[in-house]
């Protein structure tokens, strides 16, 4: 046999912005030849655009038989189960998981689990405005949401918005979202800071952030392998 074995078929709907797409993308490749297996993707590329103006409108139905379209079009190419590389559009994944015809990685699901495995009690979330001020679209339980100040949501926002735009993060504003950790566990006390946009993964990694996380977009990612390969 030429090359390794082939992993499960992975449908990822694309866009949801292009640079964490990007980093998925590297992330499985590398994460299946680590095992000495060949990553098997399908890819369908989503209109961030539509996506969230449907999610900032609330309308989770519609947004949900958007989504639903472009994993059966995942599921005619060959997938096997799907994967959204964004946080937001999960905002309508009870929808979403009921119209869907493949099984999907469910980022929040994953989250969830994880939170109640370490124990933590008080977080705070960094993502979107949306994201944050929703606390995570009330989908997380039993854990309290600290809210960081007017100022601070904007400053968190601002800066996602610029890594979605950009594909790409810097030093700079890694280490300016570090010190509003720090600020937010030594004031409000929190046990955590949650990555809650997978963005983020543009500027953080598991060697440079050194205040309790838990990064979304790695946890996703872990949770895609180990559907494809186990």
């Amino acid at each position: 046999m030429i090359g390794g074995p082939l992993g499960r078929c992975i449908g990822l709907i694309g866009g949801l912005g292009v640079g964490a797409t990007v980093v998925y993308y590297q992330e499985l490749a590398k994460m299946h030849a680590g095992r000495g297996q060949v990553l098997n993707l399908m890819m369908a590329h989503a209109d961030v655009n539509r996506v969230l103006g449907a999610a900032q409108a609330g309308d989770k139905a519609g947004l949900a038989q958007y989504l639903a379209g472009l994993i059966g079009r995942l599921a005619d190419a060959g997938a096997e189960f799907a994967a959204i590389p964004a946080v937001t559009p999960h905002i309508c994944i009870a929808e979403l998981l009921e119209l869907s015809r493949l099984p999907i990685v469910n980022l929040v699901e994953e989250l969830q689990r994880e939170i109640e495995a370490r124990g933590w009690r008080r977080v705070a979330l960094f993502g979107t405005r949306f994201t944050m001020e929703s606390g995570l679209f009330g989908l997380l339980q039993d854990v309290e949401l600290v809210s960081p100040a007017a100022a601070e949501i904007d400053f968190v926002h601002r800066t996602y918005l610029e890594l979605v735009s950009a594909g790409a993060g810097s030093c700079e504003q890694r280490d300016n979202l570090s010190r509003l950790a720090h600020t937010l566990i030594d004031r409000d006390r929190i046990d955590a800071a949650i990555l809650a946009g997978t963005e983020l993964a543009l500027v953080f990694n598991e060697s440079n952030t050194d205040f309790p996380h838990i990064d979304c977009a790695r946890l996703h990612l872990n949770a895609i392998v180990r559907r494809a390969l186990d």
